[in-house]
């Protein structure tokens, strides 16, 4: 799990002295960024105690100092607070194992209310699936059993099978657009849960598994995930854009409902397809007398 202290080397590599109006005088620079005493001078702190800091050799630090490196290295608001994140881990933390992830029931009520029309999934702090209408499964993961988020030990891993499974690379035409939010928000959720060893376990395994997580994961970037555009090769209504939006549960703020909305006509037609395709084959499987509630999640 990424610390303090690599964090913030990161980003001093990544400022260039002339962009804050340092002076290199035609000498020859040793470090592709701000040197530490640098830093420290701009932050107004001593170049002892930051290099302490960035060695993982400083206890705590203030608020007041945290921002002050964060307006040197010029971070915006979100990689400021995985600063802040990073900074309030304890020094010997170790992993410990989560509680299972369970959708509160108002999550599942709003998810039953917005129908089959409307594709949403509900995901847990790993990017886990916790519960999904059919017309969500079908448009993201049309080759998953629909019922794997009622049982924990199978729920679809959407990290996992963004970097591990063909099948959904290939349903993605900007895959890699997509795969890069993928990795910023798990490293922003590492950030908030440094002990959390199934999140530990999970980015191993992916750095592991994918060259291509490795190396994402490698350039450091920390973003949140709240809204963007989708181009799929859906393999049953072809060629579908979408936005999503990410809306947060204040009832459990780890967990998000992310819902699908057409971006043209066409896509909008695709999506009324699907819907009225999957609709008609869960009319088929539901047992006599049921109606299937969408995305409830069986205890």
């Amino acid at each position: 799990m990424e610390t303090l202290g690599t964090f913030l080397k990161s980003r001093r590599d990544r400022v260039k002295p002339a962009e804050i109006g340092l002076r290199a005088y035609g000498t020859t620079r040793r470090v592709p960024g701000l040197r530490r005493e640098e830093l420290a001078q701009l932050a107004g702190v001593s170049a002892g105690y930051y290099t302490r800091l960035e060695q993982g050799q400083a206890d705590t630090a203030s608020g007041q100092v945290l921002d002050a490196l964060a307006r040197v290295l010029r971070l915006d608001e979100i990689e400021r607070v995985h600063l802040h994140n990073l900074a309030r881990r304890p020094s010997r933390a170790g992993l410990s194992e989560p509680r299972r992830e369970t959708p509160h029931p108002r999550v599942l009520a709003l998810l039953e209310s917005l129908g089959e029309a409307t594709p949403a999934v509900v995901l847990g702090r790993r990017g886990d699936v916790l519960a999904w209408n059919r017309t969500g499964h079908a448009l993201v993961a049309e080759h998953v059993d629909f019922r794997a988020p009622q049982e924990p030990t199978r729920r679809p891993s959407v990290p996992r099978m963004f970097f591990l499974d063909p099948l959904t690379r290939d349903l993605y035409r900007n895959w890699e657009e997509l795969a890069r939010v993928h990795v910023a928000y798990l490293r922003l959720t590492a950030g908030r849960y440094p002990t959390d060893a199934r999140l530990a376990e999970l980015i191993g395994e992916l750095s592991m598994g994918s060259d291509d997580f490795a190396r994402m994961w490698a350039a450091g970037e920390v973003a949140d995930c709240t809204v963007g555009n989708m181009r799929l090769r859906h393999p049953t209504v072809g060629a579908v854009r979408v936005t999503y939006q990410v809306w947060l549960q204040p009832d459990s703020p780890d967990h998000r409902l992310e819902i699908y909305t057409p971006d043209d006509s066409g896509s909008a037609d695709a999506l009324r397809l699907l819907t009225l395709q999957h609709r008609a084959d869960a009319g088929r499987h539901a047992p006599a007398g049921r109606r299937p509630l969408p995305g409830h999640v069986r205890p």
